[in-house]
Formats: structure tokens, C-alpha cells, sequence
């Protein structure tokens, strides 16, 4: 693959700064800092791999991996980042290595003394309390280096909150803890920072970060940036659609949006503003689709891993639900960029070549079959070879597939020379021809392949998965330089060797190095949530939010996203969906459960998750557009309003699912409603793109902007039509319970209304949706979902509710009585008709417009 174009000093060092900590040393200070990132990532591959269990050595359990995973990270945190902007990048003071070497002692404690402390628990001794307040501190300080004073002070907050509490209003007072309680809450055991948040930076976050790393190295995102360019820079604005598509490509692997904006904003935010697009424009749309790149599945800036222990269900079915408003979400932005390139009258990139109409056609067509061809192929070898060898041999018979697969493909590309794209900043520019492009790197999909594969057809666990993509990726690093010097017989093969070794261990350090700010997030953000499991505050901030919106289902969740945003100011990703997930998704949940409004928790989580990643754009903190507006050179407030301007499309997703779920894919029966629910979804999205930028076919008016708000909404939610004249639901009396849930798919949910009384003694009643488990009858299904009942057949009762189960999770409590059923209203029409008076109202739009066009072009 050719060079990808490099990033300016002051680019490279906002890179570094904001993931990789801006320090840089060299000689021996530098070489112990690689060796201590390297070998946290070769420490992260043995664990997640079968190896330890094979040799019966280095075998750890979650809490040692989590308390030497937290010590790398602190340890690197000191080294790597430097205490103030004006502190040295070349030097690592003395203050720093002893903050390293202690804070990594306090963070290991629970490792080094594992056993001791298991004989001990909830009865910590001096020496333990001084780790514990030490390592704390030592966090903090780690906290404000990698993540900034946002999370430092946001964390800070909650910790004093914890021993202020007997002082606090009344509203949010509570007992508060000792210094006794507080050390063995947060720092020796599970509760706090070593919770579920750096359980999952440890089993799945680290390893999607390597890999992601590991293909970038070997070329993968240069050739994801050509192949955009190449198929999609001859449009309109194409520069802008290559930044759209690009990202979300990025956005696979990718869990910083940051460098998702440098390493493709150095090519297209200069090609936009070449095109006629302003620096504010160009450097806003970067960075909104950059943010983006955080909701696209599979990794969703590592949120999907978090979401699985927070939500309960299966990686699979998380990234089912998340694809669609992802994708739509990016389409819908693509559109806002031609509607830019329409207003101004932008002009297209010319090709390097020149074919008819008739040859672009069959170019796709040939394309589009070649690719569902490919995956077929896939999918055919891959079953036939595990027939054919059996399960047993299977694994090492798909290893030896892949390799000849690579070798095949790596053969192919060889034969051809490298295509690059020219120079942004050159008075002309040539796109390349779409199929020599593609053709360039079709080996860098084998690591995706083994990856998906594993995810969604074996369903491995994400770790595992991640393991297997990873070591592919490090077998290509190395042996593609060694192999390309023999498939072209250019350059010496010892020299290709060594620079394939070279490039795994730069790969190995740069994962490492990458991790540092998200391991160190998601210990604070344990922090956080073990101040909320100690003072309850999740509880208290259910009843401020309910009093704030009094009752009202969407000024709630208004409310909700407002708060959601001022806690995601300044916070990465990773860290904001625990913060989140953790205080505001219960509220969501109870709230609506009073409100007889069954929303599902995967649209819950999904909601807080999206409102928590748009601080990365919103002024005046959004990173990501501070990234674009340095390539830019716009000023980056107005940068971060535009770009938050075009993301009211991703904003308005999180409403349209809590109200209708069959956006995630939920309650979607057969493929002729999920070809209904994607086609409705995505015009909903290009309507409300038009009517937010003020352009259709032409310029609109208001009573057009009007009209397309109206069929927007009513493709969103043609339900809420419907519910004007049917009940969503008819009620079933409570002893049918067992008959009910008898007759219900896994799948399906059982939704009840269910009393009973709050700590503070009041009655409440709620909706809530049992998802059903497994289970030859109704009761042994409810008694999967996490439910254990008992009372007589008229008053069922709830005796038990499992803990960490999914029933839990969806705020059902022990000692609620279920007083009825609810159950689908087979008399209500299909919402799908409404379909029809919302596409008339948007086609009258477009004949409007076009008549206006017309008589405009007369004239």
C-alpha cells in the first residue's frame, strides 16, 4: 500500500496528547516506556488467549487481571502523560516516577495480597486503609492527566458527595460512610473501581483497541480512505461523502473519535474547503461524522461490551438492535452533505479517467454481485471445510483457509502497483479508478472476516473473538512486508523481515499507549458508580427528575438528554455510557414504568448512550471538533456549533426509539416488516435532514419545513396515530398469568402491571416487560427471566427477583403484586398504513418544490 499522507506537527501532537499522552522520550527512559506499553499489550493477548490454560501457567481470575491491567494503566499514565502543558515531553521528572511506581503498587494491592484480604473482608487494617486513600488520590491525579479536569471534577463531586451526605438538603441527604467502609467499597473489592467497568476494559475494550491499532499500521484505514474516495469523490461535495463514509468505516474498529478526525480530516477537510465548502462546514462535518463513528457497531467506541453487563442480552443482539439508527443516522448525514453541495452549487472532484453511463452501471452491478458473492463464498468454505475435518480439527483447518486465503489475495493486490491518492493541497486532483483501488487491499478484510465470523456466526464472546482477529492482524503486520518483498522481488528480504517485527512491536505500543486514558476512565468511572451504589443516589435522582417533569413521559427524557449532555462534557466515551448508564438509565426505566410506557432496556441504554457522545462536539469542550477545527483553521466554537447543528438528526433517534422500539429491530416479526421499518426509517431520516437544513428539491419555506416535520414524524411514529383510535393493549386478569406467559416465544415479552410499595412507604404502581427465558411453561420461563412468584393463582406475588438479572434490571422488586395483564390488541390496525398519507404529504412537497423550480428556470 502506498504512504497515507502524514499529519502536521501540531496535528500529530493533539493526536498524542489526547490519546497517546504527549510525552515522547528518548534513549533508555523511552525504551523502559515502550517496553512497560508493550508488554501490557502482550500481558492483555495471554489472558484473553487458551494458552495459560494449556501450559497450566499465568492463569489469572477477573479481579488479579483487573487490579494488573488498572497497574499498567496508572503506572503508564504518569509516564506517558505529562502533568501541565508547559511540563516537558522529553523527560520524565522524578515526582512522576514515583507517582508511577506508587500508584501502580496501590492499584496492584488487590493482586499482590489477594489472599490476605480474602480473609479478611469488610475489616480492612491500617496499611490497607493508607493503599486505599493513596490509590485514590493517585487515580484522581492520573484522571485530570489522561481525561482532563471534566472527569476529575465530575468524579471528585461524587466522592465528596459520599462523606457530605449527613450535611446535604434533606432531598439528597443520606448517612454517609466512614473512611473504613469507604477504602473497602471502592478499593478492595468488586464494588468500585474494580467493577464491572474495568472488567470489561480488561476482556474485550483492550483487544479491539489493539486490533483496530494493528490495522491501521499495516494500512488498513489509508485503504478504507482510498477506496471512499475512489468510489464517491466524483459527486457533489464528494470530499464531504468521503468524510461520511470514511468514518463510518473507521467506526468499525475505531473507539476514538478524535483520531477518527485527524487521520481522515487531513485529507478531506482541505479537498471540502478546495470544493467550495467554508473551513466552519468542512471541519464540522468531520467531526460529526466522526461521533458517529462511536454508534456504529461492532465496537461503538467500546460501549457495546459495556452494554451487554449493563443490559444483560448477548453481544449479538445488541449489535442487532444498534445497527439500524446507526446507519440511517449516516445516511441521513451524507444527505445533509449533498443538500450543502446543492445550496452553494458545489462541484464535483473530475475523475482520472472517463467511462459512459452504460460502464458505471455494470461497474456496480459487477461490484455489488462480486461482494455478495464473496460473502457467500465465505460462508460456504468456512461450513464445508468444518464438515468435511470435523469440530475437532476444524479450528486448525480454517487457520490453514485463512492463510491461503490471505496469501491469494495478498498475491493479487502485488500484482498491481500501489494507488494513492493525490496530494489535498495540489492545484488538481484526479480521483483514481474505483477497481484498481479496491482491488489494492482486499487482503486487510481477512482480519474483519475472522472477527465477524466468530461474533456472529460461532458467537464466541466478544474477548474471544477479539483475541482470534487480533492474532490474525499480528500474523499480517509481520509477514505482509516479508511477503510483498517477495510477490514484487523488490528490496532485500532480511530488511522485510525485520521491518515486520518492527512494525508488531510499534503496534504492541501503540495499543498500549492507546489504552492508557480509556483503562484509566473506566477505573474513575468505577469510582462514580461504586459513590452511587454507597449513597443511593440513583434513587434520589429518579425523584428529582420525576419532580422536574412532573409526570411528563417527554419533557423526562428531555431532561434526561440535557443532563446526559453536561455529564458527557470533557468525558471519553467509554467513561460517559458508565457514568450515564449508571445514574440515569434507572431513571428512564422507573420513570416510564410508572407512566404505563414499556420501553425496552436496550432503548434506554441506547438513549443515554447517544446523548453522552454528542459532547464531543457541543461546544465548548467537544474534542472532535477541536480536532477538525485545527486542520480547518475555523474557529472551533463555531466548528462545534455546526457540527452540532448537523447532528440533530442523531440526537432526534434516541426519542423515536424509546416511543417506537421496532427502530432497534424490536417487536419486528417477519422480513416484510423489517424491509417496512428500514425503508420508513431511513426517508424519516432524509426528511427531517431536508427540513433541518432548510432544502429539498429547492430552497423551502416554512409551511414546507412545516410539512416535513409532519411526514417525518409520521414515518417515525406511525403508532402514535393508531393510538388515537386502539389500544395498544387490552388487560388480562392477573390469574391467566401462567397461561399468558405458557404461551409466549423466548422472544417475546410478558407485560404486566404490577403494585406495591416504595422505601418510603408510598404506593406505586408500574408497566413493566418481563422478557420471557427459557422454560417448558410459563412459570419455569418466568422463572429464567429472574422472577420467582407465589401468592395464590388470583394475586400472584413477587417472591423473588433474581439479582443482576435482566427482571432486576427492568425495576421489578420483590413483594409487587401483579394486578394485571397486558395483552396486544389483535383488533388494531396495522401502523403500516399510515405510511401512505405521510409519503403523499412528502411527494406533494417535491412536486411543489419542482413546480417552483421550473416556473423559476422560465423566468
Amino acid at each position: 500500500m502506498a504512504e497515507p499522507a502524514q499529519p502536521s506537527v501540531e496535528l500529530q501532537q493533539l493526536v498524542k496528547e489526547a490519546d497517546l499522552g504527549g510525552r515522547e522520550p528518548v534513549g533508555a527512559v523511552g525504551l523502559i516506556l515502550a517496553l512497560i506499553a508493550g508488554g501490557w499489550s502482550l500481558f492483555q493477548v495471554w489472558y484473553a488467549s487458551p494458552l495459560p490454560f494449556v501450559v497450566k501457567f499465568g492463569v489469572f481470575n477477573d479481579t488479579e487481571a483487573r487490579a494488573i491491567h488498572l497497574a499498567f494503566a496508572v503506572f503508564l499514565a504518569f509516564a506517558a502523560f505529562p502533568a501541565f502543558k508547559s511540563s516537558s515531553r522529553k523527560v520524565v521528572p522524578w515526582a512522576d516516577w514515583l507517582l508511577a511506581a506508587v500508584g501502580a503498587f496501590c492499584a496492584a494491592y488487590l493482586y499482590l495480597f489477594y489472599n490476605e484480604l480474602a480473609t479478611r473482608p469488610g475489616k480492612p487494617t491500617p496499611f490497607d486503609i493508607a493503599t486505599g486513600l493513596a490509590g485514590v488520590a493517585i487515580m484522581l491525579e492520573a484522571t485530570r492527566r489522561a481525561m482532563g479536569f471534566g472527569m476529575v471534577v465530575t468524579t471528585g463531586l461524587f466522592l465528596f458527595y459520599v462523606f457530605a451526605g449527613p450535611y446535604m438538603p434533606e432531598v439528597i441527604q443520606h448517612k454517609g460512610a466512614s473512611i473504613s467502609r469507604f477504602v473497602s467499597h471502592f478499593w478492595l473489592t468488586t464494588e468500585g473501581v474494580y467493577g464491572v467497568a474495568l472488567g470489561v476494559s480488561v476482556q474485550f475494550i483492550f483487544l479491539f483497541v489493539l486490533f483496530g491499532t494493528l490495522l491501521d499500521l499495516a494500512g488498513a484505514g489509508n485503504y478504507m480512505m482510498q477506496v471512499s474516495f475512489a468510489l464517491l469523490g466524483h459527486l457533489r461535495g464528494g470530499p464531504a461523502k468521503v468524510a461520511v463514509v470514511s468514518s463510518a468505516l473507521n467506526g468499525i474498529v475505531s473507539g476514538s473519535s478524535v483520531s477518527n478526525v485527524v487521520s481522515g480530516g487531513i485529507f478531506t477537510i482541505p479537498m471540502m474547503k478546495r470544493t467550495g465548502y467554508s473551513g466552519v462546514k468542512a471541519g464540522a462535518i468531520e467531526a460529526a461524522s466522526s461521533i458517529n463513528g462511536q454508534i456504529m457497531p461492532p465496537v461503538m467506541g467500546a460501549a457495546a461490551f459495556l452494554m451487554v453487563e449493563y443490559v444483560g442480552i448477548p453481544y449479538t443482539e445488541i449489535i442487532k438492535h444498534a445497527a439500524l439508527p446507526a446507519v440511517i443516522s449516516y445516511i441521513a448525514l451524507f444527505y445533509i452533505v449533498h443538500l450543502e453541495a446543492l445550496k452553494y452549487d458545489l462541484k464535483a472532484i473530475p475523475r482520472g479517467y472517463q467511462r459512459s453511463a452504460g460502464q458505471r452501471v455494470l461497474g456496480w452491478a459487477l461490484g455489488v454481485s462480486g461482494t455478495l458473492a464473496a460473502c457467500a463464498a465465505i460462508y460456504y468454505v468456512i461450513s464445508f471445510t468444518r464438515w468435511l475435518v470435523g469440530e475437532d480439527v476444524a479450528p486448525w483447518a480454517l487457520a490453514g483457509v485463512t492463510a491461503v486465503a490471505y496469501l491469494a489475495l495478498l498475491a493479487f493486490s502485488a500484482r498491481y502497483p500501489d494507488i494513492a491518492i493525490d496530494d489535498p493541497g495540489a492545484p488538481v486532483l484526479r480521483l483514481p479508478e474505483p477497481w484498481p483501488t479496491v482491488r489494492a487491499g482486499l487482503h486487510f478484510f481477512i482480519p474483519i472476516v475472522v472477527l465477524l465470523w466468530c461474533l456472529m456466526v460461532e458467537e464466541l464472546s466478544p474477548g474471544t473473538s477479539a483475541f482470534w482477529a487480533t492474532a490474525t492482524a499480528m500474523v499480517m503486520v509481520v509477514v505482509q512486508p516479508a511477503l510483498v518483498c517477495v510477490l514484487r522481488n523488490e528490496g532485500e528480504i532480511s530488511e522485510a523481515i525485520r521491518k515486520g517485527l518492527a512494525d508488531l512491536w510499534q503496534g504492541l505500543v501503540l495499543g498500549g499507549r492507546n489504552m492508557i486514558g480509556i483503562g484509566v476512565a473506566c477505573a474513575s468511572a468505577g469510582l462514580i458508580v461504586g459513590a452511587i451504589t454507597l449513597t443511593g443516589i440513583g434513587l434520589t435522582m429518579t425523584d428529582f427528575v420525576e419532580y422536574i417533569s412532573a409526570g411528563n413521559v417527554l419533557l423526562m427524557l428531555i431532561l434526561t438528554a440535557v443532563i446526559c449532555l453536561l455529564l458527557g462534557t470533557g468525558v471519553p466515551t467509554t467513561a460517559n455510557y458508565i457514568l450515564v448508564a449508571t445514574l440515569m438509565a434507572p431513571v428512564i426505566v422507573e420513570l416510564g414504568a410508572r407512566s404505563d410506557l414499556v420501553i425496552p432496556l436496550i432503548a434506554v441504554h441506547l438513549f443515554v448512550f447517544y446523548f453522552g457522545i454528542m459532547a464531543d462536539v457541543t461546544p465548548p469542550v467537544g474534542l472532535a471538533s477541536y480536532a477538525a477545527s485545527a486542520i480547518s483553521g475555523a474557529d472551533p466554537n463555531a466548528t462545534g456549533m455546526q457540527a452540532t447543528w448537523y447532528s440533530f438528526r442523531t440526537a432526534l433517534l434516541p426519542f423515536i426509539f424509546i416511543f417506537n422500539p421496532q427502530i432497534l429491530f424490536i417487536g419486528v416479526g417477519s422480513w416484510w416488516e423489517v424491509v417496512m421499518v428500514c425503508v420508513s426509517a431511513t426517508i424519516a431520516s432524509l426528511l427531517f435532514a431536508a427540513a433541518t437544513m432548510g432544502w429539498f428539491r429547492a430552497r423551502c419555506t416554512w409551511f414546507e419545513i412545516g410539512l416535513l416535520l409532519v411526514a417525518t414524524f409520521l414515518f417515525f411514529r406511525p403508532d402514535w396515530v393508531i393510538d388515537r383510535f386502539y389500544a395498544r393493549y387490552v388487560t388480562a386478569p392477573a390469574q391467566e398469568l401462567a397461561k399468558v406467559a405458557d404461551s409466549l416465544r423466548t422472544d417475546e415479552w410478558l407485560v404486566m402491571r404490577i403494585q406495591g410499595d416504595s422505601v418510603e412507604g408510598e404506593k406505586i404502581s408500574k408497566t413493566v416487560a418481563l422478557p420471557m427465558g427459557e422454560g417448558a411453561n410459563g412459570r419455569e420461563r418466568i422463572r429464567d427471566a429472574g422472577v420467582t412468584l407465589a401468592g395464590t393463582a388470583n394475586e400472584p406475588l413477587i417472591a423473588n427477583v433474581k439479582f443482576g438479572s435482566r427482571a432486576k434490571k427492568l425495576g421489578i422488586e420483590q413483594g409487587y403484586k401483579v394486578i394485571e395483564l397486558k395483552l396486544p390488541n389483535r383488533e388494531r390496525p396495522s401502523p403500516y398504513w399510515v405510511f401512505i398519507p405521510a409519503a403523499l404529504l412528502a411527494a406533494f412537497i417535491w412536486f411543489l418544490q419542482r413546480a417552483r423550480v421550473q416556473r423559476s428556470q422560465k423566468a
